[in-house]
């Protein structure tokens, strides 16, 4: 029975599996961030665009 209970002390699978879990939490964070942050400047940008061709189309 020690055996047994030392055993299931020492045993680090589970703590394992918890951190890929964690790590491939915060890269999905990370990612997800960034993706909303390029198509903030994506939008910023074709927006800047439009805006210019409109005034310069109002001036022909």
């Amino acid at each position: 029975m020690k055996n047994l209970l030392n055993r299931f002390v020492n045993d680090e699978s589970g703590a394992t599996a918890i951190e890929y879990g964690l790590i491939a939490a915060l890269i999905s964070v990370a990612l997800i961030t960034g993706a909303t942050t390029l198509g903030n400047t994506l939008s910023n940008q074709f927006n800047s665009l439009s805006d210019k061709m409109n005034a310069a189309n109002k001036i022909h």
